[in-house]
């Protein structure tokens, strides 16, 4: 590995900013100080006037391979990632064939092997019938357990109460969960048909994924928790009224924590009419009132990690009619910029999205040696400049889908450069040629 030297960066890390510089040698970042331009490297990259985050850890990726590779693949989708400032990501097991094995989830690591470009970790999903797979999964070998309690195909929707009660008893990792309620999702979809028929406007989509069919379902995700003493977290929160399910407390004395995606920090329901089924997402886009508490449970402590959700599709998928249209969106590139816009507009500061985005899913994960700049740390860096606004329209979309929902949009930041364990994996607009990213280890 090449050595870096990255001086005169405004470092944003452990609740602080101050301007310092970097020195990474062979992989990990061996020194941080205020006169460190002396010293002798293969590469130094002058930060002056730009800010340097610890590279943003994605809990809740969508990449699509095995089986979806039409979408995206790990490469493609980490090439992405690596272009918005995601140095690691952990995938998602809604693939074809479902990850619900230890040897499915095997291959996937041994799939990612040399072709990613961030580094990653893979879920293990649950299903109604797979407890004897969760209670043996090594917990340093996976990122977690995955419980879509709805919104799912095939078998990885798990709908049994014992089965349930069976995974949150004893699963050895943490718990993470999609929460709604496919009773009441069903009932609402129903009442619109009948009203629409097939023709079923978008704008109806937060109704038919409504508030309350969120809330029951994360209601009985806590309660289950609380029963069993399980450390859970709750992914893509979107409403109010989930909140009041939440502490606030210090993230590292909870045993439930919860996520919000950047999406649903950025979008309300007044997107659905100008970008219809590309804002369509499960859990929906709600209410202008959802987003701003959303905003506000990131900066009182009941949001504890931001994510993306990242679940590219074909524009072809998606120009499809309401009930035909397949839900999610291609995120991995934005999702940084978008966190930005609100430090930008005063609602968030630097160091809190440091925290929501490097700091606590390193901490929540039990990650070994990321998630910080700091002496002995994996080199995963973002270099950000603040006052350079990037068009959307102007810049390629890396994602195989080839679309993004920022359509339109101009940007007030730009990503710079991406470091990924200790090499360039992003700079200035070119993606490196060789994928840099590592298998994630985890202290556990």
């Amino acid at each position: 590995m090449k050595s870096i030297l990255i001086v005169n960066a405004a470092i944003v890390s452990d609740g602080d900013m101050a301007t310092g510089d970097v020195y990474i040698r062979s992989g990990r970042i061996a020194q941080i100080g205020s006169d460190l331009a002396s010293r002798s490297a293969d590469q130094v990259i002058d930060a002056r006037g730009r800010i340097l985050l610890p590279g943003m850890i994605d809990d809740q990726v969508h990449f699509r391979e095995p089986g979806l590779t039409h979408k995206g693949d790990l490469t493609s989708e980490s090439r992405a990632a690596v272009a918005g400032g995601i140095t690691s990501y952990m995938d998602m097991p809604n693939t074809h064939p479902p990850t619900t094995t230890a040897d499915r989830l095997e291959s996937k690591f041994q799939c990612a092997a040399g072709r990613s470009f961030a580094n990653y970790s893979f879920y293990l999903g649950a299903t109604n019938d797979n407890l004897e797979q969760i209670q043996a999964l090594d917990p340093h070998k996976s990122c977690g357990v995955k419980v879509f309690m709805g919104s799912s195909t095939g078998n990885l929707l798990v709908d049994d109460t014992d089965a349930l009660q069976g995974i949150f008893a004893r699963s050895p990792v943490i718990v993470t969960t999609h929460c709604e309620d496919d009773t009441i999702i069903n009932e609402n979809a129903r009442r619109s048909r009948e009203k629409y028929g097939e023709n079923v406007p978008m704008s109806e989509h937060p109704r038919i994924r409504s508030e309350e069919a969120c809330y029951r379902s994360t209601l009985q995700a806590v309660d289950l928790a609380r029963s069993f003493g399980t450390r859970l977290h709750i992914l893509h929160l979107t409403t109010a009224r989930e909140l009041s399910l939440l502490s606030k407390r210090p993230m590292d004395e909870k045993t439930i924590t919860a996520e919000a995606c950047v999406h649903h920090l950025f979008f309300d329901e007044s997107a659905y009419a100008a970008k219809g089924t590309r804002v369509k997402c499960n859990p929906a886009i709600k209410s202008s009132t959802d987003r701003q508490a959303l905003l506000e449970a990131v900066c009182d402590g009941r949001i504890d990690v931001i994510a993306t959700d990242h679940a590219p599709h074909t524009l072809e998928e998606k120009q499809k009619p309401y009930f035909q249209a397949p839900s999610g969106l291609p995120l991995v590139q934005h999702a940084l910029l978008c966190l930005l816009e609100h430090c930008h507009d005063g609602r968030l500061s630097l160091p809190l999205v440091a925290e929501k985005t490097a700091h606590a899913p390193a901490r929540l994960f039990q990650l070994k040696d990321r998630g910080y700049i700091r002496e002995g740390c994996w080199a995963d860096l973002t270099l950000v400049d603040m006052n350079r606004p990037c068009r959307v329209d102007e810049l390629p979309v890396f994602a195989r889908c080839g679309w993004t929902p920022f359509e339109g949009f101009t940007f007030r930041s730009t990503v710079v450069a991406t470091i990924v364990s200790g090499q360039v994996a992003y700079r200035n607009g070119r993606i490196a040629d060789a994928p840099a990213g590592m298998r994630l280890t985890f202290e556990r």
